[in-house]
């Protein structure tokens, strides 16, 4: 602009204009809130103490003829209330027998552990039970060394309702082997390997009476 010269009424004018548009933007600043970062929602807080059990004997099957594998559970577990996923307590015990054929003239091999239940998760018809060997016995010895060394075995359970969900199922971790950790409480691989005979009553997580 230079050499453009303004009336006083021209610059009286503009100084206003400028005011104006200064307050409007405060006014606008003001009025856009204040950043607050996302935060979650918060968990259902507890409800009361929560219990589940797993009861009952099945027989499952295996890819390899004569073999015989059963497992019988009786395991409960309580929860501080909903949301926890871990259990609060556990107890109860839980049975893994396997009969083995055997060379012609031989007797058959029989080999089975009790476990002392430390962990049940469940979940809809799911469940988790893992449990330490507090006895063995057949007549093949093979699980001595797991007695021995205390091992904890677990086994995961699909219990179908028989109505279209297909046939219940249960899954073996096996033990570790000497030198190796033990298998983490609470853990087990998949339920891949169906009940053939016998079934299992799962209670998921009730309020305790």
């Amino acid at each position: 602009m230079s050499g453009l010269k303004l009336s006083n009424r021209a610059v009286t004018f503009l100084a206003a204009t400028a005011v104006v548009a200064a307050t409007a933007g405060v006014a606008s600043a003001s009025a856009a809130p204040a950043f607050e970062p996302v935060r979650s929602a918060p968990a259902s807080a507890p409800s009361g103490a929560l219990t589940s059990s797993l009861k009952g004997w099945g027989r499952m099957d295996y890819p390899d003829a004569g073999h015989d594998i059963q497992v019988t559970v009786d395991a409960h577990a309580t929860f501080k209330g909903v949301g926890w996923a871990e259990p609060d307590k556990s107890w109860g015990t839980f049975r893994i027998y396997h009969r083995m054929p055997a060379a012609e003239g031989e007797p058959e091999k029989v080999n089975w552990g009790d476990f002392k239940v430390d962990c049940l998760t469940s979940g809809g018809p799911t469940a988790t039970v893992t449990g330490r060997i507090v006895r063995t016995g057949g007549n093949i010895g093979g699980w001595d060394d797991y007695l021995k060394r205390h091992v904890r075995m677990g086994i995961s359970f699909y219990v179908g309702d028989g109505k279209g969900s297909g046939p219940s199922r249960i899954g073996l971790s096996g033990g570790t082997e000497k030198g190796e950790p033990l298998l983490t409480k609470c853990m087990a691989p998949a339920a891949d390997s169906k009940v053939i005979k016998g079934g299992y009553d799962l209670i998921d997580k009730i309020p305790v009476r």
